[in-house]
């Protein structure tokens, strides 16, 4: 029997809490779309280049995640640094923007696809981590890859990540490991016929908006402070 292709939206929750993906997919289509600001800190992006000439001030009503100097300075290192590498360029004048990409397991929208060589680009609304990729963003860049690689009869071997809010691109290979916890991501989506057991994880718990329906207990600031 022919499987239809995860979404990358769910193989990243999945990866992140299989109980989370879930619930999430009991949702109406409508309640999984992003919340705007999701896509107010996406449209960044193609202005990088306004940003870095615009005076820090003028940034102050932007949604970016950090002070606005700092930001200038952390978006000017990161194009100086790419543009050693012969990056920048690719990455600013990608063959495809928000281009839906179906491959034999996954799909979803890859938000750039470079060329030369052909490589997916994830825009990512959240924080970065100290260094590296969160490892559910992780999972959805190999997704994005494999499904480009597939519709394009050709390997993939990098993709990138950007964090417009702070100013930060980083790029991953398509290591071993990284295609495993795809793979295991890929699994724990396709065995959801019921909820599954309550990550370990309760840190995970804290933000997660099915907490309730769940039913773990997180802590309250107040018990966080130990007045409960």
């Amino acid at each position: 029997m022919t499987r239809s292709p995860v979404s990358f939206s769910d193989l990243r929750t999945a990866a992140y809490c299989p109980r989370k993906c879930y619930y999430r997919q009991r949702l109406p289509a409508a309640e999984r779309d992003p919340p705007p600001e999701v896509d107010a800190i996406r449209a960044l992006e193609p202005r990088y280049e306004s940003l870095l000439a615009a005076p820090p001030g003028a940034l102050e009503d932007e949604p970016i995640a950090v002070p606005s100097v700092r930001y200038r300075d952390r978006l000017t290192a990161t194009r100086d640094r790419l543009a050693e590498r012969g990056q920048w360029d690719r990455l600013r004048n990608p063959r495809d923007r928000d281009a839906f990409a179906a491959g034999r397991h996954c799909r979803g929208i890859v938000h750039k696809v470079l060329s030369d060589p052909l490589e997916p680009v994830l825009i990512s609304s959240g924080d970065p981590p100290e260094s590296g990729v969160w490892e559910s963003q992780s999972v959805q860049a190999v997704a994005a890859a494999k499904a480009v690689a597939w519709e394009h009869g050709t390997s993939v071997e990098r993709a990138w990540l950007e964090y417009p809010a702070h100013g930060v691109i980083r790029s991953i290979d398509m290591t071993t490991r990284r295609k495993a916890q795809y793979r295991s991501a890929l699994r724990a989506v396709r065995e959801l016929d019921g909820p599954p057991a309550r990550t370990t994880s309760r840190s995970k718990c804290e933000s997660c908006e099915f907490a309730a329906e769940c039913g773990v207990k997180t802590r309250t600031l107040r018990s966080l402070l130990g007045f409960g």
